[in-house]
């Protein structure tokens, strides 16, 4: 069987999250000490008991859950011979990807996307950028409702037929939603984020993650990566650069992407990292196509068992 792994991203993180993993399979925590190491303080600490508060920030979760899906990952590599046609992952979980697939190593990742998260950040100012996920329209009714709202709002996770997430000022978002919901939605969200994640807004934190990935020596990718911006892989690592750096402020075209896997000939699809959240998109996108989520023991002999 052809099959690809798959990331999550922001979202799927939790408080012990991986915790019986870890206790079963040394793994866990040596990826966790190398990602550690390179940060400067202690992350499984923070993983498994977040004293003081700190796995939502989102200059800590990016690196949480990059490391979290290396863990799996590599727990995974070390029980049996894997051969991935693609990989891919969902806004954060691209660069779980790439690591995983030799294009970066972890150390380069974990502090990459610990930057990212900081720029993110500073780019809009806590409490002025929204998120909210509209469910029950066609992609294209979505866009026309953010062309509708006054101000910055966009459509920017394209996550599976009847559900795309928007993001922009705050005051655009709330205006969307109430046209979303005229327009018929079933259901409108309000997303518990404090940055509009792949919208226009995030320019400036693009304009500086491209200096520091300049400077970055990067490897072509040992299994083919597909990206969120294009849906394709890249032909070089100067675009692996430039596609980084688009996703921070271009939509995630996840549907497309599962899209492109299967059209390859991909039968099945394994979600390494916390949580569910892929497994439940694919769902929609092609309940016919093989979807296992892996994060735990038993999750972990089930897909050994199938691989």
């Amino acid at each position: 069987m052809s099959y690809a792994f798959v990331f999550p991203g922001q979202g799927s993180q939790s408080v012990g999250m991986l915790a019986e993993l870890a206790e079963s399979h040394a793994t866990v925590t040596q990826v966790f000490e190398e990602a550690s190491q390179a940060l400067g303080y202690d992350l499984w600490d923070v993983v498994q008991n977040d004293a003081e508060g700190k796995l939502n920030q989102t200059d800590v979760t990016q690196p949480a859950m990059l490391a979290s899906g290396i863990a799996v990952y590599e727990t995974l590599k070390s029980q049996v011979e894997t051969a991935p046609a693609f990989m891919a992952g969902h806004s954060l979980g691209e660069y779980t990807a790439l690591v995983a697939s030799g294009a970066m190593s972890l150390a380069q990742g974990v502090q990459l996307v610990e930057l990212r998260g900081r720029l993110m950040q500073d780019a809009v100012p806590s409490g002025q950028g929204a998120m909210a996920a509209i469910l029950g329209l066609e992609d294209a009714q979505v866009v026309a409702v953010c062309e509708q709202a006054e101000g910055v709002v966009e459509a920017v996770n394209f996550n599976s037929p009847g559900q795309v997430v928007i993001a922009g000022n705050k005051p655009a978002v709330d205006a969307a939603m109430s046209l979303a919901t005229e327009a018929g939605s079933s259901r409108v969200v309000p997303l518990p984020v404090s940055v509009p994640s792949h919208c226009s807004l995030m320019k400036p934190a693009a304009d500086e993650l491209a200096k520091t990935l300049a400077d970055m020596d990067l490897q072509m990718p040992l299994v083919p990566v597909l990206h969120n911006v294009n849906f394709s892989q890249a032909a070089s690592t100067d675009e692996i650069k430039a596609l980084l750096v688009q996703q921070l402020y271009r939509p995630v075209q996840w549907v497309e992407t599962v899209n492109a896997m299967k059209a390859q000939g991909v039968e099945g699809l394994y979600e390494l990292g916390p949580g569910k959240v892929l497994m439940g998109l694919n769902r929609r996108i092609d309940r016919k196509m093989g979807m296992q989520a892996v994060f735990d023991n038993a999750s972990l002999e089930k897909a050994l068992a199938s691989l």
